[in-house]
Protein backbone atom coordinates (compact mmCIF):
# COMPACT_ATOMS: atom_id res chain seq x y z
CA UNK A 1 0.00 0.00 0.00
CA UNK A 2 1.58 3.33 -1.07
CA UNK A 3 2.10 6.09 1.94
CA UNK A 4 -0.62 7.66 2.74
CA UNK A 5 -0.66 11.59 2.00
CA UNK A 6 -0.79 14.52 4.66
CA UNK A 7 -3.20 16.00 2.36
CA UNK A 8 -5.04 13.07 2.23
CA UNK A 9 -5.02 12.23 5.48
CA UNK A 10 -6.37 15.76 6.55
CA UNK A 11 -9.36 15.95 4.46
CA UNK A 12 -10.64 12.69 5.44
CA UNK A 13 -10.52 13.70 9.22
CA UNK A 14 -11.81 17.45 8.50
CA UNK A 15 -14.45 16.50 6.87
CA UNK A 16 -15.38 13.57 9.86
CA UNK A 17 -15.68 16.79 12.17
CA UNK A 18 -11.70 17.08 13.44
CA UNK A 19 -11.01 20.17 14.22
CA UNK A 20 -7.44 20.41 14.29
CA UNK A 21 -7.46 17.84 11.46
CA UNK A 22 -4.00 18.97 10.42
CA UNK A 23 -2.56 18.36 13.87
CA UNK A 24 -4.18 14.94 14.24
CA UNK A 25 -2.86 13.69 10.86
CA UNK A 26 0.82 14.56 11.64
CA UNK A 27 0.18 12.22 15.01
CA UNK A 28 -1.62 9.63 13.23
CA UNK A 29 1.52 9.66 10.13
CA UNK A 30 4.44 10.26 12.41
CA UNK A 31 3.08 7.23 14.73
CA UNK A 32 2.25 5.03 12.54
CA UNK A 33 5.23 2.55 11.26
CA UNK A 34 3.18 1.60 8.37
CA UNK A 35 0.58 2.34 5.50
CA UNK A 36 -1.81 0.57 6.14
CA UNK A 37 -1.48 0.55 10.14
CA UNK A 38 -2.01 4.28 8.72
CA UNK A 39 -4.99 3.62 7.54
CA UNK A 40 -6.29 1.76 10.17
CA UNK A 41 -5.58 4.44 12.27
CA UNK A 42 -7.49 7.51 10.83
CA UNK A 43 -10.44 4.54 9.70
CA UNK A 44 -10.77 4.51 13.49
CA UNK A 45 -10.29 8.16 14.14
CA UNK A 46 -13.34 8.87 11.60
CA UNK A 47 -15.02 6.31 13.49
CA UNK A 48 -15.18 8.49 16.48
CA UNK A 49 -12.40 6.59 18.72
CA UNK A 50 -10.26 9.47 20.76
CA UNK A 51 -7.28 10.38 19.07
CA UNK A 52 -4.98 9.16 21.83
CA UNK A 53 -6.62 6.29 21.92
CA UNK A 54 -6.00 5.58 18.39
CA UNK A 55 -2.54 6.72 18.64
CA UNK A 56 -1.92 4.68 22.00
CA UNK A 57 -0.66 7.40 23.80
CA UNK A 58 -1.02 10.85 25.03
CA UNK A 59 0.95 13.98 25.60
CA UNK A 60 1.13 14.72 29.33
CA UNK A 61 3.22 17.56 30.88
CA UNK A 62 6.33 16.41 28.05
CA UNK A 63 6.05 13.16 28.19
CA UNK A 64 4.19 10.14 26.19
CA UNK A 65 1.90 8.45 28.57
CA UNK A 66 0.85 5.04 26.94
CA UNK A 67 -3.10 5.11 26.95
CA UNK A 68 -5.01 1.81 26.74
CA UNK A 69 -8.54 1.40 25.20
CA UNK A 70 -11.12 1.55 28.11
CA UNK A 71 -9.02 3.66 30.38
CA UNK A 72 -9.29 7.10 30.90
CA UNK A 73 -7.37 9.81 28.64
CA UNK A 74 -5.37 12.41 30.74
CA UNK A 75 -6.43 15.99 30.42
CA UNK A 76 -3.97 18.84 29.51
CA UNK A 77 -5.21 21.08 31.93
CA UNK A 78 -4.72 18.25 34.76
CA UNK A 79 -0.99 19.70 34.33
CA UNK A 80 -1.88 21.97 36.48
CA UNK A 81 -2.64 19.56 39.54
CA UNK A 82 0.91 18.53 38.62
CA UNK A 83 2.51 21.91 38.60
CA UNK A 84 0.72 23.29 42.29
CA UNK A 85 2.09 19.85 43.69
CA UNK A 86 5.21 20.69 42.46
CA UNK A 87 5.16 24.21 43.74
CA UNK A 88 3.76 23.06 47.26
CA UNK A 89 6.26 20.64 47.81
CA UNK A 90 9.35 20.52 45.61
CA UNK A 91 11.31 18.16 47.67
CA UNK A 92 8.80 15.36 48.03
CA UNK A 93 10.37 12.14 48.44
CA UNK A 94 7.03 9.96 48.81
CA UNK A 95 4.73 10.07 46.08
CA UNK A 96 0.65 8.81 45.73
CA UNK A 97 -1.29 9.22 42.40
CA UNK A 98 -4.97 7.85 43.69
CA UNK A 99 -7.20 7.01 40.91
CA UNK A 100 -4.18 7.25 38.60
CA UNK A 101 -6.20 5.86 35.36
CA UNK A 102 -2.63 5.81 33.38
CA UNK A 103 -0.66 6.59 35.76
CA UNK A 104 -0.01 9.97 34.37
CA UNK A 105 0.06 12.35 36.91
CA UNK A 106 2.49 10.08 38.94
CA UNK A 107 5.02 10.05 36.44
CA UNK A 108 5.32 13.51 35.51
CA UNK A 109 5.31 14.07 39.18
CA UNK A 110 8.46 11.58 39.63
CA UNK A 111 9.89 13.19 36.48
CA UNK A 112 10.28 16.47 37.93
CA UNK A 113 11.31 15.04 41.61
CA UNK A 114 14.63 13.56 42.66
CA UNK A 115 13.59 10.10 42.58
CA UNK A 116 10.74 9.70 45.39
CA UNK A 117 8.93 6.34 46.46
CA UNK A 118 6.26 6.45 43.89
CA UNK A 119 2.60 4.28 44.34
CA UNK A 120 -0.23 4.64 42.38
CA UNK A 121 -3.69 2.75 43.15
CA UNK A 122 -6.69 2.70 40.77
CA UNK A 123 -9.89 0.51 41.25
CA UNK A 124 -10.04 -0.32 37.79
CA UNK A 125 -7.82 -3.36 36.67
CA UNK A 126 -7.37 -1.97 33.31
CA UNK A 127 -6.41 1.05 34.68
CA UNK A 128 -3.41 -0.04 36.96
CA UNK A 129 -1.32 -2.98 34.27
CA UNK A 130 -1.59 0.29 32.18
CA UNK A 131 -0.31 2.52 34.76
CA UNK A 132 2.33 -0.17 35.61
CA UNK A 133 4.10 0.19 32.19
CA UNK A 134 4.09 4.37 32.39
CA UNK A 135 5.19 4.43 35.94
CA UNK A 136 7.74 1.59 35.30
CA UNK A 137 10.76 3.89 34.23
CA UNK A 138 10.65 5.72 37.11
CA UNK A 139 10.29 2.92 39.62
CA UNK A 140 6.66 2.88 40.52
CA UNK A 141 4.27 0.91 41.79
CA UNK A 142 0.59 0.35 40.74
CA UNK A 143 -1.64 -1.38 42.99
CA UNK A 144 -5.32 -2.26 42.36
CA UNK A 145 -8.28 -1.40 45.00
CA UNK A 146 -10.41 1.36 46.39
CA UNK A 147 -8.42 4.25 47.15
CA UNK A 148 -6.60 4.30 50.38
CA UNK A 149 -7.33 0.45 50.88
CA UNK A 150 -5.66 -0.54 48.21
CA UNK A 151 -1.87 1.15 49.44
CA UNK A 152 0.47 -0.55 51.24
CA UNK A 153 0.17 0.57 54.85
CA UNK A 154 3.98 1.40 55.37
CA UNK A 155 2.42 4.53 53.81
CA UNK A 156 0.07 5.62 56.85
CA UNK A 157 1.78 9.15 57.77
CA UNK A 158 4.75 9.26 55.22
CA UNK A 159 2.89 10.69 52.04
CA UNK A 160 4.35 14.29 50.87
CA UNK A 161 2.49 15.03 47.91
CA UNK A 162 -1.05 12.85 47.55
CA UNK A 163 -2.56 13.61 43.84
CA UNK A 164 -5.85 12.52 43.64
CA UNK A 165 -7.56 12.89 40.40
CA UNK A 166 -11.12 11.56 41.22
CA UNK A 167 -14.37 11.63 39.18
CA UNK A 168 -16.13 14.71 39.70
CA UNK A 169 -18.65 14.69 36.91
CA UNK A 170 -22.49 15.01 39.00
CA UNK A 171 -24.13 12.00 37.49
CA UNK A 172 -26.92 13.38 35.65
CA UNK A 173 -24.30 15.59 33.79
CA UNK A 174 -22.34 12.52 32.73
CA UNK A 175 -24.90 11.69 29.44
CA UNK A 176 -23.71 15.60 28.26
CA UNK A 177 -19.93 15.07 28.09
CA UNK A 178 -18.09 15.16 24.66
CA UNK A 179 -18.78 11.42 23.54
CA UNK A 180 -15.80 10.63 23.23
CA UNK A 181 -15.54 10.66 26.68
CA UNK A 182 -18.90 9.00 27.29
CA UNK A 183 -18.33 5.80 24.72
CA UNK A 184 -14.74 5.31 25.40
CA UNK A 185 -13.81 5.81 28.97
CA UNK A 186 -14.73 4.03 31.98
CA UNK A 187 -17.84 5.22 33.92
CA UNK A 188 -16.01 4.84 36.99
CA UNK A 189 -13.64 7.48 36.47
CA UNK A 190 -16.36 10.35 35.53
CA UNK A 191 -19.23 9.91 37.65
CA UNK A 192 -18.44 11.53 40.94
CA UNK A 193 -22.31 10.59 42.70
CA UNK A 194 -24.95 13.18 43.13
CA UNK A 195 -23.43 16.43 43.26
CA UNK A 196 -19.50 15.02 41.71
CA UNK A 197 -17.95 14.69 45.30
CA UNK A 198 -18.76 11.86 46.42
CA UNK A 199 -15.20 10.26 45.63
CA UNK A 200 -13.26 13.24 46.69
CA UNK A 201 -15.21 13.72 50.19
CA UNK A 202 -13.90 9.80 50.76
CA UNK A 203 -10.71 11.10 49.38
CA UNK A 204 -10.39 14.02 51.94
CA UNK A 205 -11.80 12.34 54.86
CA UNK A 206 -9.09 9.67 54.85
CA UNK A 207 -5.73 11.70 53.60
CA UNK A 208 -4.44 12.91 56.68
CA UNK A 209 -3.83 9.75 58.16
CA UNK A 210 -1.56 9.16 54.85
CA UNK A 211 0.35 12.35 54.82
CA UNK A 212 3.37 13.38 56.72
CA UNK A 213 3.66 16.66 58.86
CA UNK A 214 3.53 19.17 55.93
CA UNK A 215 2.28 17.04 53.59
CA UNK A 216 -0.09 17.74 50.46
CA UNK A 217 -3.55 16.31 49.21
CA UNK A 218 -4.50 17.73 45.55
CA UNK A 219 -7.79 17.39 43.66
CA UNK A 220 -9.18 18.78 40.83
CA UNK A 221 -12.40 19.99 40.41
CA UNK A 222 -14.71 22.38 38.68
CA UNK A 223 -15.41 25.75 39.86
CA UNK A 224 -19.07 25.56 40.65
CA UNK A 225 -17.97 22.69 43.54
CA UNK A 226 -15.10 24.57 45.22
CA UNK A 227 -16.88 25.88 47.85
CA UNK A 228 -18.18 22.52 48.61
CA UNK A 229 -14.67 20.68 48.28
CA UNK A 230 -12.63 23.33 50.39
CA UNK A 231 -15.39 22.27 53.41
CA UNK A 232 -14.89 18.83 52.84
CA UNK A 233 -11.01 19.42 53.32
CA UNK A 234 -11.67 21.58 55.88
CA UNK A 235 -13.72 19.26 57.79
CA UNK A 236 -11.29 16.72 57.52
CA UNK A 237 -8.72 18.63 59.45
CA UNK A 238 -6.51 19.92 56.63
CA UNK A 239 -5.86 24.12 55.68
CA UNK A 240 -7.52 24.23 52.48
CA UNK A 241 -6.81 26.85 49.31
CA UNK A 242 -7.93 27.49 46.31
CA UNK A 243 -5.30 27.55 43.14
CA UNK A 244 -6.91 28.33 39.89
CA UNK A 245 -5.72 28.52 36.06
CA UNK A 246 -7.92 30.83 34.04
CA UNK A 247 -5.63 29.97 30.92
CA UNK A 248 -6.02 26.24 31.32
CA UNK A 249 -9.66 26.03 33.04
CA UNK A 250 -8.74 24.35 35.85
CA UNK A 251 -9.45 24.59 39.69
CA UNK A 252 -7.44 22.50 42.39
CA UNK A 253 -7.81 22.28 45.83
CA UNK A 254 -5.04 22.06 47.92
CA UNK A 255 -5.28 20.91 51.54
CA UNK A 256 -2.14 20.42 53.97
CA UNK A 257 -1.43 18.92 57.11
CA UNK A 258 -0.50 21.39 59.48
Amino acid sequence: MPPLSTASVVTTLRAAGCVFAEDEAELILTTARTADEAAAMVDRRVAGLPLELVLGWAEFAGLRITVDPGVFVPRRRTEFLVEEALAAAPGASVVVDLCCGSGAVGAALAASLDGPELHAADIDPAAVRCARRNLAPHGGHAHEGDLFAALPATLRGRVDILAANVPYVPTDEVGFLPAEARDHEPLVALDGGTDGLDVLRRVAAEAPEWLAPGGCLLVETSERQTPLALAAFRASGLTARTAVSAEMYAHVVIGTRT
